[in-house]
């Protein structure tokens, strides 16, 4: 009895513990966090893309929120934007080429914790410096842009994923890991850049992000002397429960974001005479800026049971979602539902973009044996397309090489949970 009492009280110390060890010791979601770094990413590529052309008249010298006026409510609101250092051309320029640079090598995972500081520099930039430009997708951008840099968002599918596995084997067979100029390089521009910004007030008028890009910088250093001169030793191991911990802080707050964006959007439907009595989507697809496809516009408009399950439908969606999260199987129907859900709305409604950002936010909430699955199906479709076209190529395979293709195809490669310790890697 004695014995059974004494598990008995110790089991909640236990189950803590068991708490504890789990989210210090693992970056936990590898794969979530990386469908959210490769989805923000592509999205605001994309569009910036879309908006070359128009670039001067959004975001720059050209635009009608002018940099009198803009200067006037930054000044006022404190916010962060390097686009009023100088109101010169060639320094837009720059500043958009660098928003672009740091989406496109984001989404592919090089450098992960620099061109997450960099994109999240990118999207403050444009948009404290037309806060008028954009619509809802904005702002969820322009939020996961900051938690992004929080997150180890590059353990899987990513070009420091495939360079940590790298130096992982050569470690395996005694070798040492490639030595690495970028890293570096690229600490030592950034907080010389950093310094000046820093004596020079370009940082706004918040202190939350001159201490953020400070610990980042700090961090990325003190993590690169500690992988280089003791990466067994306790400095190393306390560097990556920190990590650890603030990624998985991190997630959480990623996903109580996207529950009170469908809270609170679903609650204020509620709210409204339209969306009570089932028209509300009726308007909307009536209205010339929201119908890119007029013919199915209106054929949806015609029919009023349509227009009813739909509307009524949103509404319950983004009620429901938050009270299903502890019921996988209603979780994943409702997940499903509003993936379909924006879906509709970058088709019926011509707004792409805002649908790319929620569904790149709904990713959180994907199983990860779905995007196990599907990275295997993707990586297995490279592969068979590469391989297709090698046998293409000049020239026979021998009956070897046709072979080890063959066998290749079925394979799936493992990808490394870790990433690269460099200094900003």
């Amino acid at each position: 009895m004695r014995d059974g009492g004494r598990n008995s009280g110790s089991r909640p110390a236990d189950k803590l513990a068991r708490g504890i060890q789990r989210i210090t010791s693992a970056a936990l979601g590898p794969y979530q966090s990386a469908v959210i770094r490769i989805g923000f990413s592509a999205t605001y590529l994309l569009f910036l893309l879309r908006e070359f052309p128009h670039r001067h008249e959004m975001y720059g010298p050209e635009g009608p929120w002018q940099w009198g006026m803009a200067e006037q409510l930054i000044g006022n609101n404190g916010a962060f934007t390097v686009l009023m250092w100088s109101d010169g051309t060639v320094w837009f320029e720059s500043v958009y080429a660098l928003a672009l640079v740091s989406a496109a090598l984001l989404m592919v995972g090089w450098r992960s914790r620099t061109m997450s500081v960099l994109f999240m520099v990118g999207v403050l930039s444009l948009q404290n410096r037309s806060i008028f430009m954009g619509d809802g997708g904005d702002n969820v951008i322009h939020l996961m842009a900051i938690y992004l840099v929080l997150t180890r968002c590059a353990q899987v599918w990513s070009l420091d994923a495939r360079r940590a596995a790298r130096n992982a084997a050569r470690a395996a067979d005694g070798l040492g890991p490639v030595r690495d100029v970028a890293g570096p390089l690229l600490w030592a521009v950034l907080g010389s850049v950093l310094l000046g910004a820093t004596l020079t007030g370009g940082l706004g008028g918040t202190w939350w992000l001159p201490a953020l890009l400070w610990v980042l910088w700090v961090g990325n250093g003190a993590w690169w002397a500690a992988n280089r001169f003791a990466p067994d030793g306790e400095p190393r191991t306390l560097l990556d429960v920190l990590a650890n911990l603030v990624h998985n802080t991190t997630l959480v707050v990623i996903m109580a974001e996207v529950c009170l964006i469908y809270a609170t959007a679903g609650w204020y439907k509620i709210q409204g005479s339209r969306w009570q009595d089932g028209t509300a989507l009726y308007y909307p697809l009536k209205l010339d800026y929201f119908t890119p496809w007029p013919g199915l516009s209106d054929l949806l408009a015609s029919s009023g049971l349509v227009v009813m399950v739909l509307t009524y439908g949103t509404v319950l969606v983004q009620v429901a979602f938050p009270f299903t999260l502890f019921n996988r199987r209603v979780k994943n129907v409702l997940l499903v539902a509003m993936i379909g859900e924006h879906a509709g709305i970058a088709l019926l409604l011509g707004l792409p973009f805002f649908s790319m950002a929620m569904i790149a936010a709904d990713a959180v909430f994907l199983p990860t044996v779905f995007l196990v699955w599907l990275g295997g199906r993707v990586t297995l479709t490279r592969e068979r397309l590469f391989s297709r076209r090698a046998r293409q190529g000049p020239g026979p395979l021998p009956d070897g090489g046709r072979a080890e293709a063959e066998e290749g195809e079925g394979e799936v490669p493992q990808h490394s949970g870790g990433g690269g310790h460099t200094l900003v890697g």
